[in-house]
């Protein structure tokens, strides 16, 4: 394959990933527009929210597209005036670009932005060899994390921060995580190194296993009932049936954010029950560059450390099913390289 070609993983027609969704193929190295940078990738995190446009659980917005947000790479070519030069490593997220012009954008919202557009769902993402992103919405990324384990913080790590954010958690109050995957595992070491304790509850025993490793006071089943009434509590878990039992945990002015971009249907809600009180019931869509800035800087100072399963770039099927069998203990990530550590 010449320069002017690349590998790349398609969605074909979306469908369940067992019915193989996804195809290696060849495509043209993109071309970057003014003002974007060209970037060989690296390493690319799987994220549930890939599945969710594999699978068609989210609208088809590029036929044919190339997936992956969580992109580790190293810079090619870039517009003049950038911050960035050929051969820096820089992250591309889900955010790919913003109008800058709409309210939203406007109020420091540009996550509510009217006409945005995402990374592996407009415009192609990272399970290929190359992708572009405009240099104004790239990362720079912290050198204490490698390639494998930085991809996983780029939308995992980001939005578990912006739902941290919604959820309200007073200092040193008591979080629950409903669901603990990539993006959880992340974020309940960005609440313990705030002073939060931490309930975890999860249906998976591996994801308990490693709540409880990673300092979590306590860690049950999802339908359980934590061990404390809680001051926030977040939802990762794209399952509805579980807003109720989060709400039902909540102390008096607790708040619920649900962190997802996909939710199966939500039962109806019990007014007395579930939202009295001055319960509170949040959602979260997609982040600032200001979000992804500070959780960057947050993450390292807290030391946080990436449970990172690799798998070679032609397994990305591979770690779409394992994820969607709850196979995966931490976050999944597509490399390029021969050989990686695991955390």
């Amino acid at each position: 394959m010449n320069r002017d070609e690349m590998a790349a993983w398609v969605v074909t027609d979306p469908g369940s990933i067992d019915d193989e969704p996804l195809r290696l193929t060849g495509r043209p190295r993109p071309v970057p527009a003014p003002g974007e940078l060209s970037i060989d990738v690296l390493a690319c995190g799987v994220c549930r929210t890939d599945l969710h446009v594999v699978e068609g659980d989210l609208p088809v917005h590029r036929r044919h597209v190339i997936p992956g947000h969580e992109v580790v790479g190293r810079v090619v070519t870039a517009p003049a005036g950038s911050e960035f030069r050929p051969g820096d490593r820089v992250g591309v997220p889900w955010l790919r670009s913003t109008c800058g012009e709409c309210r939203f954008c406007r109020s420091g919202r540009e996550n509510l932005c009217l006409t945005p557009t995402f990374t592996g769902w407009d415009v192609d993402g990272g399970y290929a060899e190359a992708v572009t992103v405009p240099a104004a919405f790239a990362y720079a990324l912290p050198d204490s994390f490698d390639d494998v384990h930085a991809a996983p913080l780029l939308c995992a790590g980001i939005i578990g921060f912006r739902a941290l954010e919604r959820a309200a958690l007073p200092r040193g109050g008591r979080l629950g995580i409903y669901g603990f995957g990539g993006s959880a595992h992340i974020t309940a070491q960005i609440a313990l190194h705030r002073g939060a304790t931490v309930h975890v509850l999860t249906r998976s025993e591996a994801a308990r296993r490693l709540a409880l490793e990673l300092g979590c006071a306590s860690a049950r089943d999802a339908a359980d009932h934590p061990p404390e009434l809680l001051d926030a509590a977040i939802l990762f878990a794209p399952v509805g049936e579980l807003v109720p039992v989060a709400l039902a945990a909540l102390d008096r002015g607790g708040t619920l954010a649900i962190a997802g971009i996909h939710l199966s249907d939500v039962p109806a809600l019990d007014y007395q029950r579930y939202l009295f009180q001055e319960r509170n019931l949040a959602s979260v869509t997609a982040n600032t560059r200001a979000d992804g800035h500070r959780f960057l800087a947050e993450a390292q100072e807290a030391g946080v450390v990436v449970r990172a399963r690799r798998y070679p770039f032609d397994g990305a099927l591979d770690a779409l099913r394992d994820l969607a069998h709850d196979r995966v203990d931490g976050a999944a990530v597509i490399s390029f390289a021969p050989t990686a550590s695991t955390n």
